[in-house]
């Protein structure tokens, strides 16, 4: 299994740490004044469900976990329990809900996600990269508003709040990365 430094892991990542597996859900890099820059990472244990803070620094090696990924389609939500559906041999799979964490709300009906193996055991799921909504809600076009960077909130069809350009009116669908939850690009 392959070695990566401590600043090269990412959200998702499957991390063989302390003897268990371990998916990085949330990834800070942390840069202070004084000493070193560390990557502050939240890890979910694949197994059990249980969460971990770690530290790790550019210097640490650590062991990323390379998984068997399959195309799975999402069929329903069942009592906190998500169902998808492999393509190829309609098998069955469950996974908890709280798998995809602040994600969740992306996870549409009929969606084709990857759900990752490690030795025939369902361990974790990614969603799409850029995923479609619809704006639920936002503010009006403020006329004269030419500012570079200045965006407003808006409500997704799927109740996520999330920042937009100020160009981007009710009702409209766009695309938003998963991975940040931000803006991408219209539909």
């Amino acid at each position: 299994m392959p070695k990566i430094n401590g600043n090269e892991i990412r959200p998702g990542n499957v991390l063989e740490h302390n003897g268990g597996l371990w998916a990085a859900v949330k990834v800070d890099h942390v840069k202070p004044g004084k000493g070193g820059a560390f990557a502050q990472v939240e890890m979910r244990n694949l197994r059990n469900g249980s969460k971990l803070n770690e530290r790790f620094r550019s210097a640490d090696k650590v062991e990323r976990v390379r998984l068997e990924q399959k195309d799975q389609q999402f069929l329903y939500e069942d009592d906190g329990m998500l169902i998808f559906m492999d393509t190829e041999t309609y098998e069955q799979i469950q996974l908890p809900a709280d798998l995809l964490g602040e994600r969740r709300p992306f996870l549409q009906d009929g969606m084709t996600i990857v759900v990752e193996f490690y030795e025939s055991e369902a361990l974790n799921a990614t969603l799409p990269q850029k995923v479609t909504c619809t704006i639920e809600e936002t503010e009006p076009v403020v006329k004269g508003q030419t500012a570079a960077n200045s965006f407003k909130p808006a409500l997704l069809d799927n109740g996520v709040r999330i920042s937009v350009p100020p160009f981007v009116g009710q009702g409209e669908a766009i695309v938003v990365n998963t991975e940040t939850m931000e803006y991408s690009e219209r539909a």
